[in-house]
């Protein structure tokens, strides 16, 4: 029986999975199997799946209705049992949004580091409680096995402390009110792999991780100095449903003169607004630009237009700007999106081959530009496999 790594990522309605083999001491690059469960909460949920090569496995509903995450669970871990049969799962890393200051590397979870973990759901309440169901549902379901939390937050912990306070009194810093940053799995993958790609990754660069959930950040030495998204997972770029930046004197009008009380303002902020709200159409960029509807249009010009907004404030930061990379689903398959923001940041000396943008080609700057242009699948499911397999030594 082969040993392997299952990830983990555990969202509000959704599990994300996947099963890397352990060759000897070796970590395999591909899952051999991955795939979601979604629906969770709702009277239909679904269990999909592929094997290495790209086949379905698996594609069908759930025997329960309403599943809860430990239903999920063993609805998912009974499905491995008979189509894995031939791994032996010796450990699972999870994907857990918020670190907070405590954790800047990954943790073997154990009770004192959950219940610390607990404590830090204020910080990020529509994400951590989902987290920490799906490490308890697996220690339900698998007891004894390791589990090795990985956090999202962990690779922005080396921006300076100017670039993580806010402008606050200090006890409220104190307190852990400050800019976390997240998506930091996505950046530490292309971060790990840019040098096979790029002589300029040891220095200015800028990764946009473009996806429904969408996030910028800066490295220096493959380090990071600075990142879009601050104290939550709103902030920053306008995203599928998210608002992105927002004035607080916004939200403090929307208060007093509206009645807007805090779900009120959260539902509206997190699940209304960004794309969605901005073209009363979707929150799906291919079906905005596909559209011809001026909304939908204006919609992708505010994404586009708060990217290259961004990339001059993250070049900024950097010290200024040698290579530039798009991940995440949009960032890989938009290449519209990739040729409109590349135009709005010509200043910055980018310049695109349009055949190569096209194609979505690994690297897609022109030859004469002065920053390298790049396209690189992210792999959050791999980094956490590699950590849990680094942190427990197997």
């Amino acid at each position: 029986m082969s040993r392997s790594i299952l990830t983990i990522n555990a969202g509000s309605s959704s599990i994300k999975f996947a099963l890397f083999p352990l060759e000897g001491s070796a970590l395999a690059e591909a899952a051999v199997i991955s795939g979601q469960i979604d629906g969770i909460g709702t009277p239909v949920a679904k269990l999909v799946a592929k094997n290495k090569a790209g086949d379905k496995i698996a594609d069908g509903n759930l025997p329960v209705a309403n599943p809860d995450h430990k239903q999920a669970f063993d609805h998912l871990l009974s499905w491995f049992t008979a189509q894995a049969s031939d791994w032996k799962i010796v450990a699972v890393g999870h994907r857990v949004v918020h670190g907070g200051q405590l954790y800047s590397k990954p943790v073997r979870l154990e009770s004192d580091t959950l219940e610390q973990l607990e404590e830090l759901t204020p910080l990020a309440p529509l994400h951590q409680p989902h987290n920490l169901a799906g490490i308890y549902a697996i220690q339900t379901l698998m007891p004894g096995t390791a589990q090795v939390g990985c956090f999202d937050t962990a690779f922005h912990r080396t921006q300076p402390d100017e670039a993580q306070i806010f402008g606050l009194p200090r006890h409220f810093t104190a307190a852990g009110v400050r800019r976390y940053g997240f998506h930091g799995l996505s950046y530490e993958y292309i971060a790990r792999v840019l040098p096979e790609h790029s002589p300029r990754a040891e220095g200015r660069v800028v990764i946009a991780h473009l996806g429904n959930g969408a996030s910028m950040a800066a490295m220096v030495n493959r380090r990071g100095v600075a990142t879009t998204m601050g104290f939550t997972a709103v902030d920053g770029l306008v995203m599928g449903t998210r608002v992105g930046t927002i004035d607080p004197g916004v939200l403090l009008y929307l208060m007093e003169s509206k009645g807007m009380g805090a779900k009120e303002i959260t539902h509206l902020l997190y699940k209304e607004s960004g794309l969605l709200g901005v073209s009363g159409i979707s929150q799906d960029m291919r079906t905005l630009l596909s559209s011809d509807k001026p909304e939908a249009q204006q919609a992708v010009d505010l994404f586009c237009y708060r990217i290259a907004r961004e990339l001059g404030s993250m070049s900024a930061a950097a010290g200024g700007l040698d290579a530039l990379v798009f991940t995440g689903g949009i960032g890989e398959h938009a290449a519209e999106i990739r040729r409109r923001v590349a135009i709005l940041s010509g200043w910055l000396g980018i310049k695109l081959a349009p055949e190569a943008n096209a194609r979505h080609d690994l690297r897609i700057s022109a030859p004469d530009s002065n920053v390298d242009v790049l396209v690189i699948p992210t792999n959050e499911e791999w980094m956490i496999a590699h950590h849990t397999q680094t942190l427990l030594n197997l």
